[in-house]
């Protein structure tokens, strides 16, 4: 059975909290952000909005 992209996406966002340490993505995130594209950047910072403020408040 295919997935269709919603749904797999879906899936893949609500596992996330799951298998990741909050605090140390929070840690991370500068310079994380720096190593990946901007669509990526974007793309994590509007599912998590607590990144692009953390982001802030290192600048």
């Amino acid at each position: 059975m295919a997935c269709t992209a919603p749904s797999c996406t879906r899936g893949l966002h609500d596992d996330l909290p799951r298998y990741l340490n909050q605090d140390l993505l929070l840690e991370l995130w500068p310079v994380l952000r720096t190593l990946v594209g901007r669509t990526v950047r974007a793309v994590w910072e509007d599912a998590f909005p607590q990144l692009a403020s953390r982001t802030r408040a290192a600048a």
